[in-house]
């Protein structure tokens, strides 16, 4: 898939969230964060990178701007709608609306959670994304496959 057509897909998917995302949180009058297609400069917010490649995608990278209060905060802001597995709460079973089906989880067939700074190592959280808190500035990871660790630096 080339870079234009990865943009637009991040681009849709981003407009398609800020849309449910306004509808959600419209009647309470909270505006939801905005997102960008691209990794956060400095400490604008909390970059996100989802590595979709064994799912047969790429990896696409966004921006949740400001200071969301948790990992599941950020994967949202930064554009990238997840669900939760129907029989494990808490567990993220898709991002994207990938993979299609959630199966149980397996040791080579999980969403797994990264932490680095703008061009660090990847680390491995041993925190689950709705209880960890990513500071402005940091760099969230996801991978879907066997725990690898997304497939790019981060940025």
């Amino acid at each position: 898939m080339s870079s234009t057509m990865r943009t637009r897909r991040t681009l849709g998917s981003l407009a398609a969230t800020a849309v449910l995302t306004a509808g959600l949180l419209g009647a309470s009058g909270v505006q939801a964060p905005q997102a960008s297609a691209a990794a956060c400069s400095g400490t604008t917010g909390v970059t996100v990178v989802v590595d979709f490649t064994a799912l047969g995608g790429g990896i696409e990278t966004g921006c949740a701007v400001g200071d969301p209060a948790s990992g599941l905060a950020a994967l949202t802001g930064a554009g990238f709608p997840y669900a939760f597995h129907p029989r494990f709460p808490g567990f993220v079973c898709k991002i994207n609306a990938l993979p299609t089906t959630c199966t149980n989880p397996t040791g080579t067939a999980y969403w797994s959670y990264w932490h680095a700074q703008h061009g660090g190592a990847w680390s491995y959280s041993n925190l689950g994304a709705g209880g960890y808190n990513p500071a402005p500035g940091e760099v969230e990871g996801w991978s879907f496959g066997a725990g690898a660790q997304p497939g790019i630096t981060a940025p």
